[in-house]
């Protein structure tokens, strides 16, 4: 008997509602970002670029409170952006530009809860990469030099990521030359902390494979992939590399506990049939993670 899965699609909200939550995930993320930036980054001085890290460069030199060097950067980076790069890319920095140093500002007196600059590097990183991943996901940003990562490239056509670790890998000099260069590793291991943040808060721990099934007995194998397995998957036309001639070819993507069953499923049905299995970053759409 063929097994029926139920998959209940959530409501899209409406415009109104979808507005509304991307600003509560905009300043949710950017409140999250503050506490790790003064309970973590700032106490030790572990400047892991952007313009916080600029902001606790200058709090160290001249004593400047980091949320006006913040304001001061990113307001003219907001109006550079809308010049140069449109309305609709200052629209997304303009909430996350203002609430996230007026955060650093209202948080900037908690106490400190480590004296541990490693211990400060690991959680601030966990820290800011879960704000920014959330302020991501409300389609916002906190401007900085993300922005200016972004004019860069449209000015010189130096790829977008390239800018962005040439403006972070500066800052993190400058404060290995300012604060001290021990400070500036620690400063490297937050920042490394903050992408596996993102990365994890973007796409949870749903570790999903895609495999590509080259095979002379397709139609056995799709039956039993599709009643089995219980997976949907897509018929690829493909062709012989050195003799020519036709090839099928079965993608099909599967959850990383399903993989061993998949394995066993084709080496029974066909022993000689070539396998490609490769870990996918996510994948959305039925059975799978939903797009809300």
């Amino acid at each position: 008997m063929k097994q029926q899965i139920r998959h209940v699609a959530k409501r899209s909200l409406s415009p109104s509602m979808q507005i509304t939550w991307n600003i509560v995930q905009v300043i949710i993320g950017s409140f999250i970002l503050a506490l790790s930036f003064n309970l973590f980054l700032l106490p030790h001085g572990i400047a892991s670029g952007g313009v916080s890290g600029i902001s606790i460069l200058v709090e160290r030199q001249l004593h400047i409170p980091p949320a006006i060097t913040q304001w001061t950067l990113n307001i003219p980076l907001f109006i550079a952006a809308i010049w140069l790069l449109g309305k609709k890319f200052g629209a997304k920095s303009i909430l996350g530009s203002i609430v996230f140093p007026l955060f650093v500002l209202l948080t900037s007196h908690l106490p400190v809860p480590t004296d541990n600059p490693i211990l400060a590097s690991i959680y601030g990183g966990i820290g800011v990469g879960i704000g920014l991943a959330i302020v991501y996901r409300g389609g916002g940003s906190t401007g900085g030099l993300d922005l200016a990562a972004q004019m860069l490239h449209r000015l010189t056509g130096i790829p977008y990521n390239l800018a962005v670790v040439c403006f972070d890998g500066a800052v993190i000099i400058a404060a290995a030359i300012i604060i001290s260069p021990e400070l500036s590793l620690y400063a490297l291991i937050s920042l490394f902390v903050t992408s596996k943040s993102i990365d994890f808060v973007q796409n949870g721990l749903q570790l999903s494979k895609v495999a590509f099934i080259i095979s002379e007995q397709t139609e056995q194998l799709e039956q039993a992939i599709l009643h089995e397995l219980n997976r949907g998957l897509t018929k690829l036309e493909g062709t012989g590399g050195y003799t020519g001639n036709p090839r099928n070819v079965i993608m099909v993507v599967v959850a990383q506990n399903e993989v061993s069953k998949l394995k066993r499923t084709v080496a029974k049905l066909d022993p000689t049939a070539f396998i490609i299995i490769s870990n996918t970053g996510e994948v959305l759409g039925e059975g799978f993670k939903s797009y809300q």
